[in-house]
C-alpha cells in the first residue's frame, strides 16, 4: 500500500522520529518524519513491520486529524504484510468510532447549510468551502473515512481481531454506519458488512421439504451467497438432502481459494416467519430463535446463478456440520415455522 526505496535508515528509525515529532506537536518535524517513514516502509524487514504496527496505532490519537486516517492505512498496510493485528485493533477501532461521531455532525451541518447531493468523500476537488460549511473537524472526518474503511478491513480480515472486538463497540459503529448512510446515501457497504461477519456461531438449519434439521457452526461468511454455496455443499453434497451439490471448485472459493466460479442456487433461503433472506444479505440478517440463528430451507421459486466466491476475498470462511437433529426437534422447531406462502 505504500511503496517506498529508500532503506538507508531503518523503518523503526523513522517511526521513532514520527513519535517524537508527533508527540512534541512540531508540524514541520511531523511532516519530515512521516517522508522518512514513506520511504523506508517498502524495503522493511518483517521484523520491523511487526515492531512498527502497534507503535503507530498507540500513536493515532496523538496525531492530527487531517494525517490521522493516512497513519491507520500505514498500520493496515503493516498488517496485511505479516503485523499482528490484535494489539493494534483496539486503537483503530475507538478512532474510527470517534470518525464516525465527527461524520455524524458533518451530516446535520451539511443539512443546514443547505443540503443537496454529498461531495464524494474520494472527490480530490474538495476546497476550503467544504470547511467554511462544515468546520475543518466535521469535513476532515469526512474526508477520510474511506482511508478508516480500507485500514479497518485490513484488520477484520482477521478472526482474532473479530471476536475481540466487543458487542457494544461493534453496535456503536454500526449504528453510526446505518445513520451515514440514511443522510448521506453512501453506505460504506465493506466497512458494514465485515463489522456484520458472524465467527463461531451456531446455525440451525430446517429443510422444509424433508422435515430434516441441521446444527452447523459458521465463521468468516461475508454474505448469503457464500453461505448459499456452503450450505448446499454440507447438506447436499454431504448426502443429507437431495439437490444439486456445487463443485470442489465451487466450494474452494467460498472457503479460501482465490477467484470467483459461477454458480447455480440449491434452496430458497428463508426466515422462520417466512420472510426471504436475501442472498445480497449476510448470516446476521438471519433471526436468532431461542438464542440461535433459524433458517429455513424451500425449494427455489425459479433458478438463480452467481459468481461464487467470498465478498472479502482475503477472509477464510467456513461452514460445520455439527449434528443432524432428531425427527422429533425437527418436527417441534418446524411447527413453529410460517411457509413462504403462510
Amino acid at each position: 500500500m505504500i511503496p517506498g526505496n529508500d532503506a538507508a535508515a531503518g523503518l523503526l528509525d523513522a517511526v521513532a522520529g514520527f513519535e517524537t515529532a508527533v508527540r512534541e506537536r512540531d508540524a514541520d518535524g511531523t511532516e519530515r518524519a512521516f517522508a522518512a517513514l514513506h520511504r523506508r516502509f517498502g524495503e522493511a524487514s518483517g521484523p520491523e513491520i511487526a515492531g512498527a504496527a502497534p507503535r503507530l496505532a498507540a500513536l493515532l490519537a496523538d496525531v492530527p486529524p487531517g494525517p490521522r486516517g493516512t497513519i491507520a492505512v500505514v498500520v493496515g498496510a503493516c498488517v496485511e504484510r505479516g503485523a499482528d493485528p490484535v494489539p493494534c485493533a483496539p486503537y483503530l477501532f475507538t478512532e474510527l468510532a470517534e470518525t464516525l461521531a465527527d461524520v455524524g455532525e458533518f451530516c446535520e451541518r451539511w443539512e443546514e447549510t443547505g443540503g443537496g447531493d454529498f461531495l464524494d468523500p474520494e472527490d480530490d476537488q474538495a476546497g476550503p468551502a467544504l470547511f467554511e460549511r462544515v468546520g475543518p473537524e466535521a469535513a476532515l472526518a469526512w474526508l477520510t473515512l474511506p482511508q478508516w474503511e480500507m485500514a479497518c478491513l485490513a484488520l477484520l480480515g482477521h478472526a482474532a481481531v473479530r471476536t475481540a472486538l466487543s458487542g457494544a463497540l461493534r453496535h456503536r459503529l454500526l449504528r453510526a454506519l446505518r445513520g451515514v448512510a440514511e443522510a448521506s446515501g453512501h453506505e460504506f457497504k465493506c466497512l458494514a458488512y465485515a463489522l456484520l461477519v458472524l465467527d463461531d456461531e451456531p446455525l440451525t438449519v430446517l429443510h422444509r421439504p424433508t422435515g430434516t434439521g441441521f446444527a452447523l457452526r459458521m465463521d468468516g461468511i461475508g454474505d448469503n451467497f457464500q453461505l448459499h454455496t456452503l450450505l448446499a455443499d454440507v447438506l447436499v453434497g454431504g448426502g443429507h438432502i437431495s439437490g444439486r451439490a456445487p463443485s470442489a471448485e465451487e466450494v474452494a472459493v467460498c472457503r479460501d481459494r482465490p477467484g470467483q466460479v459461477h454458480t447455480t442456487g440449491s434452496f430458497n433461503l428463508v426466515t422462520p416467519t417466512g420472510e426471504w433472506v436475501w442472498n445480497e444479505g449476510t448470516p446476521a440478517d438471519i433471526p436468532l430463535v431461542d438464542g440461535v440463528r433459524l433458517l429455513v430451507l424451500d425449494p427455489p421459486p425459479y433458478e438463480r446463478s452467481w459468481p461464487a466466491g467470498r465478498f472479502f476475498p482475503t477472509m477464510t470462511g467456513d461452514l460445520r456440520l455439527e449434528r443432524v437433529l432428531g425427527p422429533e426437534e425437527a418436527a417441534r422447531l418446524l411447527a413453529g415455522c410460517v411457509s413462504k406462502d403462510g
